[in-house]
């Protein structure tokens, strides 16, 4: 399969704990289309794009509750394929900024997650993964499957940007 980018242009994280929705606009989200699909993410990179100083405490972790509803993207944020010459997929990954009722980070210390803390005036910060140690989304799920980059309580966040490249199988 061919690898996509899923980006969100500029928002502002809202730092929220653990096992609370999700308000829009302030996380990305990616999510299998079906309960058999895989998908490998293979780069995070957030920018910051604040006019002062500003600690963003993302993370990149598994959803305990899914989204209902999400709502499509829109410009200026997106998600599509790497190269021009990628077919279109018949069930493509689930990827939203938004939704009904947001999805919620997991709450419990057996469930991996990534800590991609940053300053927001002007830090980037930028997570690849090995080959053979992509972080995996299986099916639908929740605990397991679903991610979401978004800020935890803590710091004091500023606008960013961010990407996810990622692979579905």
């Amino acid at each position: 399969m061919a690898r996509r980018i899923f980006q969100a242009a500029s928002f502002t994280p809202t730092a929220t704990a653990d096992a609370v929705a999700l308000a829009n606009a302030t996380y990305m989200s990616i999510e299998a289309a079906s309960a058999t699909q895989a998908i490998r993410v293979k780069e995070i990179q957030c920018g910051g794009q604040a006019t002062a100083s500003a600690v963003n405490i993302m993370q990149f972790a598994r959803n305990l509750t899914a989204a209902t509803t999400p709502t499509a993207l829109a410009a200026p944020n997106g998600d599509g394929p790497a190269s021009g010459a990628t077919a279109a997929l018949a069930a493509p990954p689930v990827t939203y900024t938004a939704a009904a009722t947001g999805p919620q980070r997991t709450n419990t210390a057996l469930t991996a997650r990534l800590n991609l803390s940053f300053n927001a005036f002007g830090g980037i910060v930028k997570w690849f993964a090995n080959l053979g140690e992509e972080w995996e989304i299986i099916g639908t799920s929740v605990s397991v499957a679903p991610s979401s980059l978004s800020a935890f309580t803590g710091g004091n966040v500023g606008l960013m940007g961010s990407h996810i490249i990622y692979e579905p199988l």
